[in-house]
């Protein structure tokens, strides 16, 4: 269960659904489904993380061509209610009518009647109009709660809050860790002016061809050391970070080790120091000006 002192971040009201706070660590799932780990280790890890709190889940139907979603549902048997369910779709899947087709394969491999987000993974080529249709479509139908997007960048998100009903975007899900700090310059400010939260994929910089090994870096290990944490926990805590008193950015760590999760677990307790963070900031520092958006 998640402890009432969990930190949390808002998910604001839209048209047709009440704010929500959710817990800034929650679970990912990519590479699951994949044979890198027995199942059964993957569907416990995910129970696991539930129990300890991380009460969000996110999935993909890109992940193992929708092995991961099928992980997900067994695990979700009979505790669907506990979890908030993040799934996306394809950007060639968001049509008017395919964007409906991608949800419905999804909720037959998650074993569920509805999505509490439902994304669009990143930009394509369909236009935004379609996509927004389908999403209002599948709201209407009780298919999903809210819509979101993934791998948006400024200029994307204008685009798409000008368009009608762009507004009620719930979430837009990037990449973000110490070692890749772009969208601190121009991304999350507007993010921030705009109410809209963040979810911050690989949030330890463990996957995709960006990988950084910032377990070894010399300051975090030195300052985990010295607050008595795991590196793990440290680049977690920093990334869900407030700023100005303000909490807007949501981890979702994939972790298939008990000890793991567990430890990615306790890192909701654990508050950062302005020294510490000053600490990360001049070892790993923010660039200076807007940058391409990291994407894996």
């Amino acid at each position: 269960m998640t402890h009432p002192n969990t930190p949390r971040v808002t998910l604001p009201a839209t048209a047709h659904e009440t704010a929500i706070e959710l817990p800034v660590i929650g679970l990912g799932t990519w590479y699951m489904g994949e044979g890198l780990a027995p199942r059964r280790d993957e569907v416990r890890a995910l129970q696991q993380g539930l129990d300890l709190g991380m009460t969000v889940i996110d999935t993909a139907e890109m992940y193992a061509d929708g092995g991961a979603e099928e992980v997900v549902g067994e695990a979700l048997t009979g505790r669907r209610t506990q979890a908030f369910l993040v799934s996306k779709v394809y950007p060639w899947n968001a049509g008017r009518q395919s964007a409906i087709d991608a949800c419905e394969r999804s909720l037959s491999r998650l074993g569920t009647d509805h999505l509490d987000l439902y994304l669009l993974h990143w930009p394509g080529s369909i236009p935004l109009e379609e996509t927004l249709e389908a999403f209002e479509r599948l709201r209407e139908q009780g298919k999903i709660r809210r819509f979101g997007v993934s791998n948006f960048d400024v200029d994307e998100l204008d685009a798409l809050h000008a368009l009608p009903g762009g507004g009620d975007c719930a979430v837009n899900q990037v990449l973000y860790h110490l070692g890749s700090r772009g969208i601190e310059t121009a991304l999350r400010p507007w993010a921030r002016r705009h109410d809209l939260p963040l979810m911050a994929y690989c949030p330890l910089a463990q996957a995709g061809q960006l990988r950084h090994d910032l377990f070894g870096h010399p300051v975090v290990r030195e300052l985990a050391d010295g607050l008595g944490i795991t590196p793990a926990q440290l680049l977690l805590a920093w990334v869900t970070r407030p700023i100005e008193g303000r909490r807007d950015v949501i981890a979702i760590p994939k972790a298939v080790q008990p000890a793991h999760v567990a430890d990615n677990a306790a890192a909701l307790a654990i508050e950062l120091d302005d020294e510490t963070v000053a600490r990360l900031d001049d070892a790993c520092p923010a660039p200076t000006r807007k940058v391409p958006l990291d994407i894996v």
